[in-house]
C-alpha cells in the first residue's frame, strides 16, 4: 500500500514525497503551521531538518517536539500536530527516524543513520534556522508564551461558543465579559 504524506510549507503550498504542488486546499492550514508564520523560520524542507536535529539530541514524540519547538522559540511559533504528525511520518517512511522504545502509548521517535547523514549534509542551514529561532526566543520576553496561549484559548472559547445559536442576552453578557477583563488587564 502506498502511502502519502505532506509537508506543508509556507505560502499554502504544500510537499508530498514526490516534490511540491500547488496550494493548499481545504486542509485549513495552508499558510500557517501553527501559531505565528511558518515561514517566519521555516522554509520549503526546514521543519523536517530541524524535526531530524532535535532528534538527533535525544529520542522524542510528536508532543514533545511541539514544545520544544514553541520553547526555541519563546512562544512566537508552535507547530500544529497537523504540520508535525504528518512530517514524522513522511521521515519514518524515508527512513530517517524509527519508533525507538519510550513511554507506553506513545511514540517516541529517533534518528536513523540514513537521518544522520542527511542531517549532515544540510547542517549549515539547520543551523542558520536555529540562529533565526534562538533571536526570535530572546525577542519575546519572559512570560511571553503563557499570554499567547491564554489569547489562543480565548480566541478558541469565543469562536466555539459563537458557533452555537445566541440569544442577544448572551451576547451582552460576552462582551461584557470580554471588556472587563480587557479593563482589569488595563489597571494591573
Amino acid at each position: 500500500m502506498h502511502r502519502h504524506f505532506h509537508d506543508r510549507g509556507e505560502r499554502g503550498f504544500h510537499r508530498s514525497r514526490h516534490g511540491w504542488g500547488g496550494r493548499m486546499g481545504h486542509h485549513g492550514e495552508g499558510r500557517e503551521g501553527g501559531r505565528g508564520r511558518f515561514g517566519r523560520f521555516f522554509g520549503h524542507g526546514d521543519l523536517r531538518m530541524v524535526i531530524l536535529a532535535l532528534l538527533e539530541e535525544q529520542a522524542r514524540h510528536g508532543y514533545e517536539l511541539i514544545k520544544e519547538l514553541e520553547e526555541r522559540t519563546g512562544g512566537a511559533y508552535r507547530p500544529s500536530p497537523g504540520v508535525v504528525y504528518p512530517t514524522l511520518a513522511m521521515l519514518e517512511d524515508e527512513g530517517m527516524i524509527r519508533q525507538a522504545q519510550g513511554e507506553a502509548g506513545r511514540k517516541h521517535f529517533e534518528i536513523t543513520p540514513d537521518g544522520k547523514a542527511e542531517l549532515d549534509r544540510n547542517r549549515p542551514g539547520v543551523d542558520a534556522v536555529f540562529a533565526k529561532m534562538d533571536d526570535a526566543s530572546k525577542s519575546a520576553g519572559p512570560g511571553r508564551p503563557r499570554i499567547g496561549r491564554a489569547m489562543m484559548n480565548l480566541g478558541m472559547a469565543l469562536k466555539n461558543r459563537m458557533g452555537r445559536p445566541v440569544s442577544p442576552e448572551d451576547l451582552d453578557r460576552i462582551v461584557d465579559m470580554i471588556d472587563e477583563t480587557a479593563a482589569a488587564i488595563e489597571r494591573s
